[in-house]
């Protein structure tokens, strides 16, 4: 199955404007706001990679590890965080997204410990907790947050793509 699976990483402004396009088409409500073009140049600098996936020879998804995540406790204790996996539904139940985490965490474990990620708490993100429940990826523990902050008793959120649950990965040694 993974011969049909192609990554790349995001090396210039073809493969942007291919990811606007693409982004565009399968979802009404997004907006670039240079989000691409901001990964392309992190990806430059050293700060993230992001990988597209392929799948017999059709833009399948993305992904990103970002080397200094935003949510604080990753921050802290320097945990690199895979985000914002995304594999277009007619993709779906390929392979595609696990072959993106093996791709990912092995570059990680070339530099850091573990791994860390977010996931969403409803419905929509039912496969992606199974597929990371599977991969080894536990809880770390802190509860939920919304928009990177810790979500206190008694207080109400969205339930939208801002709340999350981190989890974390042992890379071994």
């Amino acid at each position: 199955m993974t011969d049909t699976i192609l990554l790349k990483i995001l090396l210039n402004y073809e493969e942007v404007s291919l990811l606007e396009s693409e982004f565009s088409k399968r979802y009404p409500w997004y907006t670039s706001n240079d989000y691409f073009s901001n990964c392309l140049e992190e990806n430059l600098e050293g700060k993230r990679v992001t990988l597209l996936a392929y799948y017999e020879d059709t833009l399948a998804g993305c992904c990103h590890l970002l080397f200094e995540s935003d949510y604080p406790y990753f921050k802290r204790e320097n945990i690199p965080e895979i985000n914002d996996l995304n594999v277009f539904q007619e993709f779906r139940r390929k392979g595609i997204a696990s072959v993106m985490c093996d791709e990912l965490e092995g570059i990680a474990s070339k530099k850091f410990k573990s791994i860390g990620l977010g996931v969403g708490l409803y419905k929509d993100y039912g496969n992606a907790q199974m597929m990371y429940t599977q991969r080894g990826y536990v809880m770390d523990g802190r509860g939920i947050v919304y928009k990177n902050m810790e979500v206190k008793p008694g207080h109400q959120v969205t339930v939208d793509d801002d709340l999350l649950l981190y989890l974390i990965k042992d890379l071994g040694e």
